[in-house]
């Protein structure tokens, strides 16, 4: 009605059936349009329960990286396991073992033979006498020169009361020098171990390039601890008098190359 005039405008007819179809009209519509709107945005994201198709990626990508993740901490903590037991505790080497990693028992070692193809003998004869002509240096040939390819530095110079031993399990050289001197890192590195031992009392162990190792043990104070890196003739350690197997301030020095070890006079001057 017009308010003004009292005319008739408009005129609907309500009804139950009429009220009914409407409602369900407009849910219907309602619906529809949330559900376009939910699947063209990224409001579905916001769903409990629901992922996208780049995160569910990104999970398998995440498994995957941890798996090879557990794989090499498994690995480095197994070396650092033998690495402890072996050198560093003092218990006896069981042959030339490199004590790197535990065989399958189930695996028949003894049976395995290894044969060179006529192309991989080809490739190792050319190699071979290629390398005989090269006359340039490179430094990750270290392997292949051994040990007279590096420069150490002396780390502590002093009288050797003890000298090197394989048969008597002594497998490093015992330097006696002044009271409260220093330590020194034979090469540049990073502190693997830097701990307390019954027998050996304080002991750091450095890692160097072309899988060398050097130990210093009997210290009585550590100034490195465990994954610093340190440069050849930084100071490390103090000379000590630590452990019970040790009867005066020294340095018990040892070098292991490729696991096995080897006597530090041979290329390091003491005295």
């Amino acid at each position: 009605m017009n308010e003004s005039t009292l005319k008739e405008e408009v005129n609907f007819r309500l009804s139950r059936l009429n009220v009914i179809i409407l409602l369900g009209f407009i849910t219907f519509i309602t619906i529809v349009f949330t559900i376009f709107i939910i699947s063209v945005t990224s409001l579905k994201e916001y769903i409990p329960g629901f992922a996208s198709v780049e995160q569910i990626k990104q999970v398998y990508l995440n498994n995957a990286r941890i798996d090879s993740l557990e794989i090499a901490i498994n690995d480095r903590d197994l070396y650092l396991q033998n690495l402890k037991e072996t050198i560093l505790m003092g218990k006896p080497m069981k042959g030339n073992d490199t004590l790197m990693l535990k065989k399958n028992k189930n695996v028949d070692y003894k049976g395995i033979t290894i044969k060179h193809s006529k192309e991989d003998s080809l490739l190792r004869d050319e190699w071979d006498n290629k390398e005989q002509y090269d006359l340039i240096y490179y430094p990750d040939k270290q392997n292949q020169k051994g040990l007279e390819s590096f420069i150490f530095f002396t780390p502590l110079r002093g009288i050797v009361t003890n000298g090197f031993n394989i048969y008597n399990k002594h497998y490093g050289i015992d330097v006696a020098g002044e009271k409260d001197k220093a330590i020194k890192a034979t090469l540049d590195g990073m502190v693997i171990f830097s701990l307390w031992t019954f027998e050996t009392g304080y002991v750091i162990a450095i890692q160097h390039q072309s899988n060398l190792i050097s130990v210093y043990k009997h210290c009585s104070a550590l100034l490195k601890k465990e994954g610093d890196y340190v440069k050849a003739g930084s100071p490390i350690a103090i000379i000590g008098n630590t452990g019970e197997m040790t009867s005066g301030p020294h340095l018990h020095f040892e070098l292991w190359y490729n696991a096995n070890t080897v006597n530090p006079a041979d290329f390091i001057t003491f005295e």
